[in-house]
Parts: C-alpha cells; sequence; structure tokens
C-alpha cells in the first residue's frame, strides 16, 4: 500500500510540474536511470492478443529495434505510465513507427487473457507493430527474470522500459518515468539513423 501511495504521488507531482511555466534555463534533472545491459532470453513461447503463439527469443532478438515493457490489464498506476509511452512514440514517429517492435509482457498471467490484452491496446489505440503477451506463470517468471525485473507481488512492479540495440543485441535498460521527448531521445540514440524518423 505504501508503494503504491508513493507511485501516485510521483505520477502527481510529474502531471503537476507539466502544467506550470517553464523555469528559466537550468540544468536539467533527469528522473530515470539509464545503464546498458546484457540479457539471455530465454526461448519460451507466449501468446499474443491474437491468440497466437510467438517464440520471445525470435521475436526480441531482431534487426530492427525492441522496445519492452511490464504490464498488467488492470493496473492503475504504472502502467497506464508506460503505455501512453508507447502511444506517444508510436504517434511522434508516423510511418517510421513500423520500424520499431514494441512489446509489453503481462505480469499477470492468471487473469490477462488474449482477449483482455486486445481491448487494453484497443483502449490505447496502439498501431500495429505493438504486441502484448502472455503465457503460463513458469514462463512469464522466466522472461522477467531474464531480464533482471522480476517481482513477486504485481502490485509493486518495476517502471522499466527495455530498448534492444541492434547493432550489437544489447539492451539499454530505462528504470523510472520518463517524458515523451525523453523517451523519443532514447529510441533515436538506439536507432539507426535511416529509421529513426520523426513526424513534425
Amino acid at each position: 500500500m505504501k508503494i503504491r501511495f508513493l507511485i501516485s504521488l510521483a505520477l502527481l507531482l510529474m502531471l503537476s510540474s507539466a502544467l506550470l511555466p517553464a523555469a528559466p534555463a537550468r540544468a536539467e534533472v533527469k528522473k530515470y536511470q539509464r545503464t546498458v545491459e546484457r540479457y539471455h532470453i530465454p526461448d519460451v513461447v507466449l501468446i499474443n492478443q491474437d491468440g497466437k503463439k510467438v517464440r520471445i527469443a525470435a521475436l526480441l532478438n531482431s534487426e530492427q529495434p525492441v522496445i519492452v515493457d511490464f504490464i498488467y490489464g488492470t493496473c492503475t498506476t504504472i502502467c497506464p505510465v508506460l503505455s501512453a509511452g508507447f502511444v506517444n512514440l508510436q504517434r511522434r514517429l508516423g510511418p517510421a513507427s513500423r520500424n520499431v517492435r514494441l512489446v509489453s509482457i503481462t505480469i499477470d498471467p492468471e487473469n490477462d487473457s488474449p482477449k483482455i490484452l486486445k481491448d487494453y491496446l484497443k483502449r490505447y489505440r496502439a498501431q500495429p507493430g505493438w504486441d502484448f503477451l502472455t503465457g503460463s506463470r513458469a514462463d512469464i517468471d522466466a522472461v522477467m527474470k531474464a531480464f533482471n525485473a522480476y517481482i513477486p507481488d504485481k502490485m509493486s512492479h518495476y517502471p522499466i522500459n527495455l530498448i534492444r540495440v541492434p547493432k550489437d543485441g544489447s539492451w539499454v535498460r530505462i528504470f523510472g518515468l520518463l517524458s515523451s521527448r525523453e523517451f523519443l531521445e532514447e529510441y533515436q540514440r538506439v536507432a539507426p539513423p535511416a529509421i529513426s524518423g520523426v513526424k513534425p
């Protein structure tokens, strides 16, 4: 309960600060931590929002940039913020959004059926290229542990975005909440220049 209160308070502060006039020029302080990591993706089969089986290692080991987050369908704290980041990235990239694969993986597979995943994506007006995956508890836990994102309680999950660098297969791990501009900048640092176009 304390963690949920702190998260809600942090979100409220972020939203209220966005409504304030811009402060005089001063150094900008990032509200997130960025590291570069190496992960071994387990070769498990998950299920997407259309009920199709997906081999996660093949999906993520792509030649195009991949961004992964861990959310669940009934979350009312971190997940809507992470999903809004995906929506805004697709919108700002415009046609170039087809060059990045967005993957949300549920941390509540007992309740998140493919239908719930599909309804969730519709609610956020997700464009093609954004998949939401579920599967068995054992397989979901294996993927979360592989990304050092495992938590035993869905109510206390982490605000994490993971961006795969196509050039060398490393992952940029972003812990914390980003603004739309920061998210776009982090993506552009990873994406090859030819595919990282921005919609004016």
